[in-house]
């Protein structure tokens, strides 16, 4: 799979379709109750809070102005009920597809648990005190994600969660698919809701290292251009959309 990395901002995405570009906003679904209450959220799932509802519609409203020609989702609720709350307010009546290749990362018998469970063990492994100063590591960029992801695989006892490659290998299957799929239709804008850690595991290999420190916030928007077999990663967690849509309420 060919990819490119290019600083570009996002207001430069190609918001008129051609016909022989896909352009990509990858956002991270709204706020939810796990989330609220720090707890794991992988293939686990809850629903919206008010908050994570009203920064969806935010986001619409932001978007307000792209013609998208498709909208997909992990077949997580709560990525489904985002992309639709977006497209809704978006004012365009679209299908949502699904596609499970777009879905957190597995975490394994840390699903549900509340987050300072499931990092602790990870902190030891990687020599911090304990959870919160592991993950002030990670915020001041010190370790990276895909180190905590690939330390979590390692020390689960089960084996069954999620290392880095593994989330990184479907879902960029999933994105290239997608690619395909649209061009094949015609091109234009496509709006993928996913997830925070997935998304940015996706984005590993087509990016600098560098731009996959900081972690991804609700309803951020990553624009990816995919032209001639390449895709090519413009602003990354922009929030732009979601302020300019605040703005119009």
């Amino acid at each position: 799979m060919n990819v490119q990395a290019a600083s570009i901002p996002a207001s430069s995405a190609q918001a008129t379709p051609e016909k022989d570009v896909v352009t990509f906003y990858v956002t991270r679904h709204g706020k939810t109750l796990f989330n609220t209450a720090h707890r794991a959220q992988g293939w686990s799932d809850t629903p919206l809070t008010a908050a994570g509802v009203s920064v969806a519609e935010d986001l619409g409203r932001g978007l307000k102005g792209i013609p998208f020609t498709a909208a997909w989702s992990s077949d997580s609720g709560r990525a489904r009920q985002t992309a639709e709350i977006v497209l809704m307010s978006v004012g365009q009546a679209l299908p949502v597809k699904e596609d499970e290749r777009l879905r957190e990362t597995f975490f394994g018998p840390y699903e549900g648990e509340h987050e300072s469970v499931m990092w602790e063990p990870v902190a030891k492994k990687l020599g911090y005190a304990d959870f919160t100063a592991v993950m002030q590591a990670l915020s001041k960029g010190q370790i990276t994600l895909k180190t905590m992801m690939n330390t979590l695989a390692a020390v689960d006892p089960t084996h069954t969660t999620e290392n880095a490659e593994q989330v990184k290998t479907r879902m960029q299957a999933a994105l290239h698919d997608i690619a395909k799929k649209t061009l094949a239709e015609g091109g234009g804008n496509v709006l993928i809701v996913s997830h925070g850690m997935a998304i940015m595991a996706m984005l590993e290999g087509m990016t600098p290292e560098e731009n996959l420190r900081a972690p991804l916030q609700n309803a951020s928007v990553t624009v990816i251009t995919y032209k001639d077999g390449k895709f090519t990663v413009g602003k990354i967690g922009d929030m732009q959309f979601v302020e300019k849509g605040k703005l119009k309420n």
